[in-house]
C-alpha cells in the first residue's frame, strides 16, 4: 500500500492540450512530465476538485533543470497550502518535479498571454 505521501489529488492536463502546449513551450530538459496539476498532496481525505477549465498564465524555470508552467484555477494562481499551481513541465537528470514549487517561490514566473486548458479532476496514489 502507498503511503499517504504518494498520494494527492489534483487534476490530469487534457492530452490535447498538453500536445498543443508542448508545440508552445518546447521542453528544454530531458524529463518531459507535462501532466498534470495538483491541488493537495498527502491528504487521503481531500476531495476531487470539481473545476475542469484553467488558464495557462505564467512559466518559470531555474536555468539549472525545472522548467514549470504557472496555472490560474478557479480565479487564482494560489493553491490551498500557499504553493502556486503549476504544471511541471521538464527536468533535467537528478531533478525532481516537487522543486517547481521551490523554483516558482524563489524565481518568480513570466507571465504569458492567458492559454485555456481543460483539466480532469483526479486522484492519485492510494486511498
Amino acid at each position: 500500500m502507498s503511503n499517504s505521501k504518494s498520494f494527492y489529488v489534483g487534476w490530469l492536463l487534457d492530452p490535447a492540450d498538453r500536445e498543443a502546449l508542448l508545440a508552445r513551450f518546447p521542453p528544454k530538459y530531458p524529463e518531459v512530465v507535462a501532466h498534470h496539476v495538483t491541488l493537495k498532496f498527502g491528504d487521503r481525505e481531500a476531495k476531487e476538485p470539481v473545476e475542469t477549465r484553467g488558464e495557462v498564465v505564467g512559466y518559470s524555470d531555474d536555468g539549472r533543470g525545472v522548467q514549470a508552467l504557472v496555472v490560474l484555477i478557479g480565479g487564482t494562481t494560489e493553491r490551498p497550502d500557499g504553493s502556486t499551481y503549476h504544471i511541471t513541465w521538464s527536468l533535467a537528470p537528478g531533478r525532481q518535479a516537487k522543486e517547481s514549487n521551490d523554483v516558482i517561490r524563489t524565481r518568480g514566473w513570466t507571465p504569458v498571454e492567458p492559454i485555456p486548458i481543460r483539466l480532469h479532476p483526479k486522484a492519485f496514489g492510494v486511498r
